[in-house]
């Protein structure tokens, strides 16, 4: 992403801004906000579905890293069966002041009937609306160059 990760971080931890860049994102409420760097803090998405349905799910954040070589977190989706926890994480890899390597992992495991038959359909629109959410972050980003403009490095001087 060409975003400093500092800057990519602060949009990420900004729940009132995904519904800007994540079409399928109706609202994030912060149920618990975990301790001062978000460890342990307890989220829910509500999110768009297909056929004009609504989901929702219930994440707890953990393992955040803040350090000059990156940034990233865990989330646990928490099912209401026992065993069925779906996991994801984030990662940003500063690679330059205004360059990021970001990466994005979920793992689900679909047990039951009927969702278990449409595993293969299921995560190909979950990962293909994730991959766009994070592309339309990165023009958000690009839109809106006073956002945490703090957090862009300043450019050295051309001499």
């Amino acid at each position: 992403m060409p975003h400093a990760a500092s800057r990519i971080w602060a949009l990420f931890q900004d729940y009132d801004r995904w519904t800007d860049y994540a079409p399928m994102v109706i609202r994030v409420d912060v149920l618990w906000p975990g301790d001062e760097r978000q460890n342990g803090r307890l989220r829910r998405v509500i999110y768009k579905m297909p056929g004009g349905r609504r989901g929702s799910a219930l994440e707890l954040v953990h393992d955040v890293e803040e350090s000059p070589e990156g940034y990233g977190y865990t989330y646990t989706m928490i099912s209401s069966d026992p065993g069925n926890d779906q996991t994801g994480k984030v990662r940003l890899e500063p690679l330059g002041p205004d360059r990021t390597r970001f990466s994005f992992e979920e793992r689900y495991n679909l047990t039951k009937a009927p969702w278990k038959w449409f595993e293969g359909p299921i995560y190909k629109f979950i990962n293909k609306n994730n991959e766009d959410s994070m592309r339309r972050a990165s023009q958000w980003l690009s839109a809106h160059p006073e956002y945490r403009a703090d957090l862009t490095p300043t450019p050295p001087p051309v001499l």
